[in-house]
């Protein structure tokens, strides 16, 4: 897998937001990537250092339109954590 398809895209919330002080950034990923993989990904794409990797499975919501019922699907949420020395991630700057 190439680094782009793995990184899904970026998570923006409250919750996200406040842990950018921590250096902390949040993204949707690939199901099946680990996390060496995202670790590589993230250097290779926005040219920075990462200390740690979180992962976790999100499970899908059950969502209903009238008597139709179906669910949403499940998917990989990573926090990435970059190190001191580590510039930050540009792409999160302009959100502040």
């Amino acid at each position: 897998m190439e680094a782009y398809d793995i990184i899904r895209k970026p998570i923006i919330t409250e919750h996200s937001m406040e842990q950018m002080a921590e250096r902390k950034y949040t993204f949707e990923v690939d199901k099946r990537a680990g996390k060496i993989e995202i670790r590589k990904a993230i250097e290779e794409i926005f040219g920075v250092k990462v200390e740690k990797v979180t992962t976790m499975n999100v499970l899908g919501k059950e969502k209903r339109m009238g008597a139709n019922s179906g669910m949403r699907p499940d998917w990989k949420k990573a926090i990435v954590k970059l190190t001191e020395d580590s510039k930050s991630i540009e792409f999160f700057e302009g959100l502040i």
